[in-house]
């Protein structure tokens, strides 16, 4: 906090204490909206303060206040598993996969996203070096062989994202070891050749067993590697627990085979029955992961993406469909109830108007098992606006949109996932250009996580350069920000815009479109969501 100059009077000392407790409200979660009008209210701005000329102090003079920061999650999902998103295909060049996540950050940024979610582990392999698992051939057509010549691919990912202002979430699926699309023989290194008990052949797929101690272990070690080496935003699941059932060819469901796990378990004296037995192994994983991450990293987000529909004994009237519950053996109302995840995405992956997996039904559904009140960001099926008969338009996303925005009960924050990046990249039924002319005109930050922890954010000093072309920002020595959260003042409307803490000034030109800049009023925000009390610089 700034010190008080003797020569201010108690009145102004009052002023500034009014101000703070003020600007901190600004912190709270709001839907993102177009330019604002100013509020009525004025209020004093904080002062700033600056050593070396030519500078100019803002003034302690009065302004009218900034409205509360937009917030809402916008992310998109980027497969790695069979070439789906990136790299495009196998055997690309190091450049040629750097030259394909520019592209895709670069858009992603020009949409005005503030996430991407990564997958860094398809089957039991890395996109990444790692002593525990395999290079994945996805990346190189190859297991076991690294990119050349070499390059960190999640090292790069971070450092990309992180300059244009982008969380990076690190996606793995936890017990997928093997796909039907992978072709490469098997290497020394993957977990098959490690602890082969383990793995289970289920129909044409290779799956860790969840009811082994050592495929958790080997999960949870996976997991926690990426998390103290790389410096990521989120940690982050998919709906692959226990496998999807495959059908033999009469048309039953083929068992999952841990005929193994499941009588050891039995001969230790386990009361339960297989299915809740099998959902205890999942819930223990989730757990695990859970209390690893806020151990290591506290500012680290854990998200899951389950199947849309939940438990059948809780569903609302009218909704039908596949029960995660009975067939992935995932309790997810039991994650929410414990508070075991900082965000869900369920995958709501059905049109509006298709009542058996009704949209806002279910959206308010996942809201109401919210009882720890974690942020609920609905995935959506981007990738459905496709060309042929079965395709959506490109509406349907758009008014999905809008639906993640309405309020509904126990609803904490706004937000959406777009599954995938493909689909905007492509910009299938021009997507991408209507999101930016209709639902991403402004900035958001990403919905704050206060459940994991609180910092004594300070307000930032502001100091201009002589000819008021540049103002520049100075954060406490101890500040925890990522962001710079900026609303500009033209007359009476207010625009806001985000930067990093890296960029050196915030330009203080006038906007041909929007007239005379007024006033800048700044906060920072650190990795939780968490906004510091606000600063204004006075320019008219």
């Amino acid at each position: 906090m700034y010190l008080l100059q003797q020569l201010f009077s108690a009145h102004l000392a009052l002023r500034l204490l009014s101000l703070i407790l003020l600007a901190s409200l600004g912190a709270c979660n709001t839907a993102p909206s177009l330019v604002q009008p100013a509020a009525p209210q004025p209020v004093s701005s904080l002062p700033a303060t600056g050593k070396m000329a030519p500078i100019l102090a803002a003034k302690q003079i009065t302004s009218l206040q900034a409205p509360p920061a937009p917030r809402e999650f916008r992310a998109a999902w980027v497969s790695t598993v069979s070439n789906v998103d990136w790299p495009s295909r196998k055997n690309l060049s190091s450049e040629q996969q750097k030259t394909e996540i520019m592209a895709i950050l670069d858009t992603a940024a020009q949409l005005k996203l503030n996430a991407i979610i990564l997958q860094v582990r398809p089957s039991a392999d890395a996109i990444y070096p790692s002593k525990l698992e395999p290079w994945s051939e996805f990346l190189t057509g190859e297991q076991g062989k690294a990119p050349s010549p070499f390059y960190d691919p999640l090292q790069f990912w971070i450092e990309q994202a992180h300059l244009r202002g982008l969380e990076l979430h690190a996606w793995f699926n936890p017990y997928r070891a093997k796909t039907a699309t992978a072709k490469s023989a098997l290497t020394y290194a993957h977990f098959n050749k490690i602890a082969p008990s383990a793995i289970k052949h289920y129909g044409d797929l290779w799956w860790l067993d969840p009811g082994e101690p050592a495929a958790l272990q080997h999960t949870l070690a996976v997991v926690s590697d990426v998390l103290q080496r790389y410096d990521v935003d989120g940690i982050h699941l998919d709906d692959y627990f226990y496998p999807y059932p495959i059908k033999t060819a009469k048309g039953s469901e083929l068992d999952f085979p841990d005929d193994a796990s499941w009588n050891r378990y039995r001969q230790q004296a386990g009361k339960l029955s297989r299915a809740d037995w099998r959902r205890q192994n999942v819930n223990q994983l989730v757990e695990a992961i859970h209390q690893r991450v806020h151990q290591d990293k506290s500012w680290v987000k854990f998200g899951i993406s389950p199947f849309g529909i939940g438990r059948p004994d809780r569903l609302p009237a009218g909704i039908k469909g596949f029960s995660q519950y009975d067939k992935l053996y995932t309790d997810v109302e039991r994650w929410l109830d414990q508070g075991w995840i900082d965000y869900l995405a369920p995958q709501l992956y059905w049109p509006l108007q298709q009542n058996a997996q009704a949209f806002r039904v279910l959206r308010d559904y996942w809201q109401a098992q919210n009882s720890q009140g974690r942020n609920i960001w609905p995935g959506l099926a981007t990738n459905s606006l496709e060309h042929g008969e079965k395709s959506w338009p490109a509406e349907e996303i758009l008014q999905q949109i809008d639906a993640t925005r309405e309020p509904a009960p126990n609803a904490k924050s706004n937000g959406h996932l777009h599954f995938s990046i493909s689909a905007l990249m492509q910009n299938r039924k021009n997507i991408r250009r209507r999101l930016i002319a209709e639902k991403y005109q402004d900035f958001a930050l990403v919905p704050g996580s206060p459940w994991l922890g609180k910092d004594n954010m300070i307000a930032p000093s502001l100091t201009a350069d002589q000819a008021h072309k540049t103002l520049y920002v100075k954060l406490a020595d101890n500040a925890a920000a990522s962001q710079l959260a900026i609303w500009k003042r033209y007359e009476q409307k207010w625009i806001f815009s985000l930067q990093t803490i890296a960029t050196p000034g915030i330009n203080l030109s006038d906007d041909a479109h929007f007239g005379t800049l007024k006033e800048v009023v700044v906060s920072s925000v650190n990795r939780i969501g968490q906004e510091s009390p606000r600063s204004s610089f006075q320019l008219h």
